[in-house]
């Protein structure tokens, strides 16, 4: 036996599923752009932002960062959804249609794989009109948890 415990995940973000939340929605970023969490399941997430007159570009449409910034917190939070301290090692954004003033901004992440160092996640961004852009994202997750693990999980 070489002693190395094994961490039943699910149950980590169960049990912890309000502490784990709260830290979350802490995203200074996310907060300044009005970002909402929606939805926060095993490997998944779901946040809401409405485009406001600032969040345009020189078009009148959506700013890309505006709709990059909502994958990435959607990201993040799945990828942090167990409490496992996880960071973006890389992201690819494919930008399909424009969003305009008034749109509300929904993005969903879909865990597609995870092992002890890495996770795959999948993220739509779409509004009341259709699919926005899509984004692949790569997560590297490190050692530690931010919630207590110590006890039987």
């Amino acid at each position: 036996m070489s002693g190395k415990r094994i961490v039943d995940e699910r149950e980590i973000h169960h049990k912890h599923y309000e502490e784990i939340s709260a830290k979350l929605v802490q995203d200074q970023f996310a907060q300044f752009l009005g970002i909402k969490l929606l939805e926060l399941g095993e490997g998944t997430a779901t946040a809401e932002v409405s485009v406001q007159e600032h969040m345009l570009n020189a078009h009148g449409t959506a700013h890309g960062a505006l709709i990059f910034s909502l994958a990435d917190f959607v990201f993040a939070a799945a990828c942090n959804s167990y409490g496992k301290t996880s960071v973006a090692l890389s992201m690819n954004i494919g930008f399909l249609a424009a969003a305009m003033k008034g749109n509300r901004l929904v993005a969903t992440a879909t865990e597609e794989k995870k092992n002890n160092r890495t996770a795959w996640y999948r993220i739509r961004v779409e509004t009341e009109h259709g699919l926005v852009a899509t984004l692949d994202a790569l997560a590297y997750r490190k050692n530690e948890y931010f919630v207590p693990i110590d006890e039987e999980a």
